[in-house]
């Protein structure tokens, strides 16, 4: 017997769907809930699996119900095929109408505030129809999502090894500039030594920020101590906010100020920041089937980004 008639006749697709309801929700009630079936289909589904397989895939602790080794090996797998599946159907929508589908995008700060919103924006508009996922961490977190086939692509800046597992292209390299206010003193400044502007109020990232090595490195470079900050905080918006009413100073990005260019009110200052400009990447999972609405957005995105001005360390604000 060939073995995909032995699968075929072993494990079925529903029979999979209940084990991976089962180990999402840690319950078999709660399965029966998402799935709108009764407990003891739940139960019967479970054990004819077991029973076809010829191991326990699950078991009953003390928080709930558990994948065994077996029922992990199994759950990967089978979070693989519907994966495959559901990609397989989108691939099949597009070619019927390539107008409609959706994508789920991961995003680390600052691409989520100003340069996923704009690519989304664009194509939004050129295709009604289309949904846009987007999810918001650091990028490890947004790396392992991906793994667990929860996003199709991811959008970060990193020093970090992706694995084997993981393709990286590079988009472009992203510096740091010092902005002001646009009714702030220093912006009337044609040129600004570093040194002058540590006694000012600052507006910084939390020490476990991705971009706090690189700030910390461009004060090092320049032989200036760091700034002590009045104000510390990882949320973009906060930063921008307070910087726009014209008493703060902060580090912001190229990326940020490109595509924010038409609402931030602020200014970069003329002042050298000795950084290394850090690529930004997008990531995918690598062998898995493509989703053409992911190739969309990666498309629009780097035409978006083909003249970012940041290669030659300057940038202006519209």
């Amino acid at each position: 017997m060939q073995w995909s008639d032995r699968i075929g006749r072993r494990v079925k697709l529903r029979e999979l769907h209940v084990l991976l309801a089962v180990a999402q929700t840690g319950s078999m009630v709660r399965a029966a809930d998402s799935l709108a079936i009764s407990q003891p289909v739940i139960s019967k589904t479970i054990s004819e699996l077991e029973h076809a397989l010829g191991v326990r895939l699950l078991d009953r602790t003390a928080r709930g119900i558990e994948p065994t080794e077996y029922g992990r090996a199994f759950i990967n797998c089978g979070t693989v095929v519907f994966d495959e599946l559901r990609r397989g159907v989108q691939a099949i929508e597009f070619l019927t109408d390539p107008t409609f589908g959706e994508v789920r995008i991961g995003g680390a700060a600052p691409f989520i505030d100003e340069m996923i919103p704009a690519v989304i924006a664009r194509l939004a508009k050129q295709y009604p129809r289309i949904e846009f996922h987007v999810t918001e961490s650091d990028t490890p977190t947004l790396c392992e999502l991906l793994r667990g086939r929860k996003l199709d692509l991811v959008i970060g800046r990193t020093s970090m090894a992706f694995g084997e597992d993981l393709v990286s292209d590079p988009l472009f390299e992203d510096r740091m500039f010092v902005v002001a206010g646009t009714n702030n003193r220093w912006s009337r400044h044609r040129i600004i030594e570093l040194a002058a502007l540590v006694d000012e109020p600052w507006v910084m990232p939390e020490a476990d920020n991705l971009i706090w090595p690189i700030i910390e490195e461009g004060f090092r470079a320049a032989g200036v101590g760091l700034p002590a900050p009045q104000v510390v905080s990882n949320s973009m918006a906060i930063r921008t906010r307070l910087v726009e009413t014209g008493r703060f100073l902060t580090i912001l990005p190229s990326s940020t100020l490109h595509f924010g260019a038409r609402r931030l009110r602020m200014k970069v200052l003329p002042v050298v920041l000795p950084t290394e400009a850090r690529p930004v990447q997008i990531v995918t999972l690598r062998n898995r089937t493509p989703n053409p609405i992911a190739k969309l957005f990666i498309d629009e995105l780097r035409r978006r980004v083909l003249h970012l001005p940041c290669r030659n360390g300057t940038v202006k604000l519209l």
